[in-house]
């Protein structure tokens, strides 16, 4: 009988300003996937305190993703990147329950993803919604975006907000 060797999931953390290079080859490289807007490395060293990577046993970072408020209310997962021999190991999902732990502590409401493979945040409790839900998304990023109205992206949403527990169920005022 072959034992399975399987390779430890790596740790996941808080990005650092040194991080920031690896961040943007890391994005970078996975741009001709076509899911992925480019990044300006001084912009991510600016906002690396907002990303959250993954790292191996021997330091390399593997998967980031970033938190980025677009209102008081709503945050948003960008950028979230897994290296191509990492796939399929869950390292995307730690990326994003960790993003939705620091949303939900941040005080936001909902969290939000631009995706273009809405299936993959769907099994995570993303719901597809029309981009006009979303017009915090819109005046911030989408209005300068080179591909706007052409983007092919899904907008998808989840809420943050965990129902009060009070062990009564509650009718639907159209129903009472």
């Amino acid at each position: 009988m072959t034992r399975r060797h399987r390779t430890p999931l790596p740790a996941i953390r808080s990005a650092v300003r040194g991080d920031a290079r690896r961040i943007h080859e890391l994005i970078a490289s996975h741009l001709g996937e076509g899911h992925l807007l480019p990044r300006e490395l001084q912009e991510l060293a600016v906002h690396v305190d907002r990303f959250v990577v993954a790292v191996d046993g021997r330091g390399s970072i593997v998967a980031c993703g970033e938190l980025a408020p677009l209102s008081h209310s709503l945050a948003e997962i960008r950028s979230l990147v897994v290296a191509d021999r990492k796939r399929g190991r869950g390292i995307g999902r730690l990326i994003v329950d960790e993003l939705r732990r620091r949303a939900r502590s941040s005080g936001y409401d909902e969290l939000c993803v631009f995706a273009h493979m809405p299936a993959y945040f769907a099994r995570m409790g993303f719901s597809i919604v029309p981009h006009t839900w979303l017009p915090e998304k819109i005046s911030v990023d989408c209005r300068t975006c080179a591909l706007f109205r052409h983007c092919g992206q899904y907008a998808m949403v989840t809420d943050l907000v965990e129902p009060a527990a009070t062990g009564r169920h509650t009718e639907h005022p159209l129903h009472v």
